[in-house]
């Protein structure tokens, strides 16, 4: 029966011999296994009562398992419902019951602590997944049959429902149909020009956007092959470039690889593309990269209601700082944030997006999707321009700028200051509480070991650089900024630590 995007997959699969994934143990996974393990997936989902709508939820380590139970969930279909592995069991708890869960999968060592919280939340199967793909689903699976008839999905039908991160309040499903992973997905195979002959090196987690829907439904709408590590490690990734020709990664995973002795034009020799999301990278990584291994690395914009939105281009300049051109048939418009009037090039504003790849909504969120989603048109909570060439560059989250004796001030245009300075590594701009000007700009900064740096000197070096109202009123430092798992910073964490910082001052 028709299966919109599992169709999509069937008709860009090369043959059923060619690699789909390897691992760094051996194991090689084709496409014809890959087609059938994913069926003895669908009928271990569909045994266990799991009908088209229902929803299937994982919170398991990496695994090739993992990815049948994924096809498997969409050749049911089901909505997958990825979760991140650093969940807390309250956390859990308001997932599975939020999305009224029909089965749950979790890792074996969690098993008594998370089935005590499904069962509360009368998740009817609790299965489980290791990292090594061990576990009952798998045994339910290794049972099964091999062939699989589709569950009927359009285009419009859900495929996944992903939570946000929830850092300004209770977490929202974005739910996501079959013709959004599938529209992305393709517009990424033209945008970066993927083949049958590339091999990815998959090093990210796939409970995440990244990992999940542009890392692998790329390689499957390519017919490509991927090498699939189970996490990112340096001494694994640099002699894997000498067979592979494409890397997706987090700025983290650059920076890390900078550090090698042995990152040379030479070892990268046969990668074509690198390329980076999730997080901002930083200029100097871009500018050490290309100077290090001759290759520009490729930026892009992404978020998990829209999958990705742009992308520096594949021929043509990738400028850094900037997240590229609109994707084909996506369209990203700059607006003002008050009144929703379009703004002119250079002007920075809200950003919006439009497209297939735009998400069906919040699940049972009417008020919010209606708030954030206006005639197709997406609200993405980010603050960007559109400079003179056409590329758009982010600025920060609208809940990130700081308001400051009535001025708006945007924290990466101070960032960007203070990162250029000798000695600092990286900073977050923050707004904190302030009696006279309702928000203080505040700086934090990681230097690096024996800059000497201090506050009177980042303070001394930024003077007569930006607008005094600009100015950061204090400038503290830390080893580390605070990270979540995809490398984003964490500047709700920072706000929540430092929140009292000027709450004394006379």
């Amino acid at each position: 029966m028709p299966n919109h995007f599992i169709d999509l997959v069937r008709a860009h699969a090369p043959d059923a011999a060619r690699t789909f994934l390897e691992t760094p143990e051996g194991r090689v996974v084709s496409y014809g296994e890959l087609d059938r393990r994913s069926a003895q997936y669908a009928n271990a989902l569909a045994a266990r009562g799991v009908a088209p709508g229902d929803r299937v939820a994982l919170q398991v380590e990496k695994s090739v398992e993992a990815v049948f139970a994924f096809l498997g969930t969409l050749r049911a279909g089901a909505v997958f419902l990825p979760l991140n592995t650093a969940y807390t069991a309250p956390e859990i708890d308001y997932f599975l019951g939020d999305a009224e869960a029909t089965v749950f999968v979790c890792d074996p060592a969690r098993l008594g602590e998370l089935s005590a919280v499904a069962s509360a939340r009368k998740v009817p199967h609790v299965l489980t997944l290791d990292r090594e793909g061990a576990g009952t689903l798998a045994q339910v699976a290794d049972r099964a049959a091999t062939d699989f008839r589709d569950a009927a999905r359009g285009e419009d039908d859900l495929a996944a429902l992903l939570y946000t991160s929830g850092t300004t309040g209770r977490s929202k499903g974005a739910m996501l149909t079959h013709g959004n992973l599938a529209s992305n997905a393709l517009a990424l195979v033209e945008s970066w020009r993927f083949t049958s002959d590339d091999v990815l090196i998959h090093a990210l987690p796939i409970f995440h956007t990244h990992g999940l829907f542009v890392a692998i439904n790329l390689t499957l709408l390519a017919g490509s092959s991927m090498i699939f590590l189970p996490r990112f490690d340096p001494d694994q990734v640099l002699p894997l470039m000498a067979r592979a020709t494409v890397m997706m990664g987090v700025p983290t995973f650059y920076a890390r690889l900078l550090r090698q002795p042995n990152l040379s034009s030479a070892a990268t020799a046969h990668m074509r593309l690198f390329i980076s999301g999730s997080a901002p990278l930083l200029a100097d990584t871009h500018r050490e990269w290309e100077a290090r291994t001759d290759h520009a690395i490729l930026e892009r914009y992404g978020m998990t209601e829209t999958g990705m939105n742009t992308s520096n281009p594949y021929e043509g300049e990738r400028i850094a700082g900037t997240v590229g051109f609109p994707l084909p048939g996506i369209r990203v418009r700059v607006v003002d944030p008050q009144s929703g009037a379009g703004l002119q090039s250079g002007e920075i504003g809200m950003i919006e997006v439009k497209g297939p790849n735009v998400f069906a909504g919040y699940w049972r969120m009417p008020e919010k999707t209606a708030s954030e989603l206006h005639d197709g048109w997406f609200v993405t909570g980010d603050l960007g321009l559109v400079d003179a060439r056409g590329y758009v560059q982010i600025v920060g989250r609208g809940k990130d700028l700081v308001i400051t004796g009535g001025y708006n001030v945007y924290p990466k245009e101070i960032e960007s200051e203070i990162d250029a300075l000798p000695g600092v590594v990286e900073s977050a701009v923050i707004g904190l509480p302030h009696a006279d000007f309702g928000e203080a700009v505040t700086a934090v900064v990681v230097a690096r070991e024996g800059a000497g740096l201090d506050e009177k000197a980042v303070l001394a070096a930024l003077n007569g650089r930006l607008a005094r109202y600009k100015l950061p009123k204090r400038v503290l430092f830390l080893d580390d900024l605070p990270r979540n798992t995809m490398g984003k910073v964490q500047k709700n964490r920072l706000r929540e630590t430092y929140g009292t910082l000027y709450r004394d001052l006379p």
